[in-house]
């Protein structure tokens, strides 16, 4: 439609023919560089004209050949009242927002700067379809639609996906509103237009493997096999010393121990007493070679002394206690398990980070079940590993990290939260994009987020907001000539956002599209049931076995007859197999997980290895038993230490 020129404008509106999709809305009466007044009068029977106006909508201000583009902030009557018998006079304070003028092609184009500001009687207009479609798009290939525009639910709001993952992206709301859900529904469409992106979602609550069923695979704790090895001295002591202060003595110990007990793993015949030469070793604490905690205890045994000095060196002693009792904490299982002692590095990267997918390119890593105290170092070394995969690879491999409540891991006050994870986030969201890694930001507090990290995310999604405090992080982040599109934050809807940033034109107001049943997020723990409906007939004992890290999928049957010679068939089916596959990595399939029964824990590596005729040893160096037992079941050896006291162990 050809625009029309301020006399026609006039002519038009006197006449009363104006178009009904350019309908006159009111005059230009006051005007400053970013903002205007409109002055519009409503008649005796309203004509309609008090409906079109909206707190959040565009219009139109015609200007010569232009159209400047501005956004409705607030309105109010003339009078204190509104008049049932006499017409009402309208003030409505609008935003500058840009302009849509004719381009060198010839086509009509949006432009975020204003030429020719809207001079005193200008006509305001109701904005064309036609000219939103020209605002909201990109103008650029790789797009995908991802809602709807809620001035104009007939257009599709469009993101450029390669912009949304170069340059990171955060999602920001209150609980309830949808993020999780709204994160699911960009996660399938960057899959979907780059299928060879890898993404890993730091899932605290579990909520993300219902979401992608077919696409991803879950790991948690039954699954995970994260080697005590591969933890840098700073992840390391963290979870030594549970969260607290780190005493600087064992530390040192460990940053020189540690390095033999690889040399010795390697095949050094190297101690720590012998004195080594000025010669140089690429090997250190942060190395992420494998080591045996047998060797490490040997050398700080070797450290104290047998019979003399016991006395002067109480911090080696105390240092040896941490890791006894963090190697028989049966919650750390995870880290300090038989599977652990080889060097499985190749296998736990191409199993955590898809390498290659198998037509499985998303991880939902299971938080919850992981100790409190240990989370931020798993967090800090799955953040660090995925930058490093993605340095090393020369770009060849493209990962995408999304951290779900991403203020618990990189808070805004320095002295909270654990430095190595706020290092490894940090140095992702400030030089990823060169590599081909990026991260996905998901808070219900950004307040409470480091305002480094959200800086760097140069697309936000904001849905409603209900604190001051978290309104103006967001406000601050959104360029000055939009600032006002924030003002009814706090009032949006349920799947509802404002999107600017790198990814959108300009800021809109936009509907999340629905996401199918089938990939709806919700929270699971991995586990059945203990039983559905009424809470008198759960059967509590589970509960506290489960509580107790005790596998009760695992416990026979007893046996329906006393005779030695035969066997239960119930004690049969919980008996271990040995696998019928090459030894590799499991995972659990989400589409099972979730309609069918809980997995069981796998068997460990021992059995894989002497079903292939590999040797295997524990945690200790030592050959492993001939019938290695299933993972929950704890060696002999730890079941043994948990039995002393911690009297013997410090005499030890």
């Amino acid at each position: 439609m050809t625009p029309l020129s301020p006399s026609e404008e006039d002519g038009r509106a006197r006449r009363g023919t104006y178009p009904a999709g350019n309908r006159l809305m009111g005059r230009i009466v006051g005007c400053s560089g970013s903002k205007a007044t409109v002055s519009a009068i409503a008649g005796l029977d309203g004509n309609g004209l008090a409906e079109l106006w909206s707190v959040g909508r565009l219009i139109s201000i015609s200007v010569a050949d232009n159209r400047v583009v501005a956004l409705v902030c607030s309105m109010e009557t003339a009078a204190s009242a509104w008049s049932e018998t006499d017409e009402n006079i309208m003030h409505i304070e609008v935003e500058l927002v840009g302009e849509i003028r004719t381009g060198v092609t010839g086509k009509a184009e949006f432009s975020a700067g204003i030429t020719q500001y809207p001079y005193l009687g200008a006509v305001a207009h109701r904005m064309r379809s036609s000219d939103l479609a020209i605002i909201y798009d990109p103008g650029v290939s790789d797009t995908a639609v991802i809602g709807k525009l809620t001035q104009d639910t007939s257009l599709g709001a469009l993101i450029h996906v390669p912009s949304l993952l170069s340059r990171h992206f955060a999602v920001v709301g209150t609980t309830g509103v949808g993020k999780t859900t709204a994160v699911t529904l960009l996660l399938h469409k960057a899959l979907k237009a780059d299928p060879s992106l890898r993404v890993l979602i730091l899932d605290p609550h579990n909520e993300f493997a219902a979401a992608f069923p077919t696409e991803s695979v879950v790991i948690d704790t039954d699954t995970l096999d994260l080697p005590f090895w591969l933890f840098k001295l700073e992840e390391f002591t963290e979870v030594l010393f549970r969260g607290r202060p780190a005493i600087p003595e064992e530390i040192d110990a460990l940053r020189d121990l540690i390095p033999e007990a690889k040399r010795m793993f390697k095949g050094s015949t190297d101690t720590a007493l012998i004195r080594r030469g000025p010669e140089k070793s690429s090997l250190t604490a942060d190395t992420p070679v494998p080591y045996r905690i047998a060797d490490l205890l040997a050398l700080i045994d070797e450290r104290i002394g047998k019979l003399e000095g016991r006395l002067e060196k109480p911090h080696l002693r105390s240092l040896k206690v941490r890791v006894q009792a963090a190697i028989n904490d049966p919650r750390y299982e995870f880290m300090f398990s038989s599977n652990t002692i080889h060097d499985t590095i190749l296998t736990t990267i191409s199993h955590i980070f898809r390498i290659p997918g198998d037509g499985k390119p998303v991880t939902t890593f299971q938080l919850s079940g992981i100790p409190s105290e240990v989370v931020n170092s798993v967090a800090s070394i799955l953040c660090r590993m995925a930058f490093e995969i993605a340095l090393w690879s020369a770009g060849g491999v493209r990962i995408l990290v999304v951290c779900e409540e991403a203020h618990r891991y990189v808070p805004a006050d320095p002295k909270l939260g654990f430095f190595p994870t706020r290092q490894a986030i940090s140095r992702i969201a400030k030089e990823g994009r060169k590599y081909g890694v990026s991260l996905g930001v998901i808070t219900q507090r950004p307040g409470e987020l480091d305002p480094t990290i959200l800086s760097q995310c140069s697309t936000v999604f904001a849905m409603r907001l209900s604190n001051d405090h978290d309104q103006d992080i967001i406000r601050s982040a959104i360029p000055d000539s939009s600032a006002s599109t924030l003002s009814f934050l706090s009032s949006i809807g349920n799947g509802e956002a404002i999107a600017f940033g790198e990814a959108v034109a300009v800021p809109m107001r936009m509907m999340f599209e629905r996401v199918s049943e089938n990939i709806l997020p919700r929270a699971n723990s991995g586990l059945q049931p203990v039983h559905r409906g009424d809470p008198n007939n759960v059967d509590l004992g589970k509960i506290v076995m489960r509580m107790r890290h005790i596998d009760d999928t695992a416990r026979p049957a007893a046996p329906a007859s006393p005779s030695p010679s035969h066997h239960s068939p119930q004690a049969e089916t919980f008996r271990p197999q040995p696998p019928s596959i090459t030894p590799q990595m499991p995972s659990i399939d989400p589409a099972q997980e979730f309609d069918v029964a809980a997995a069981h824990r796998r068997l460990s590596d021992a059995q894989s290895a002497r079903q292939t005729g590999m040797a295997s040893r524990d945690d200790y160096g030592q050959p492993a038993a001939p019938a290695a037992a299933p993972r929950h079941e704890m060696s002999s050896l730890r079941s043994s230490l948990l039995k002393k006291p911690l009297s013997s162990l410090l005499k030890d």
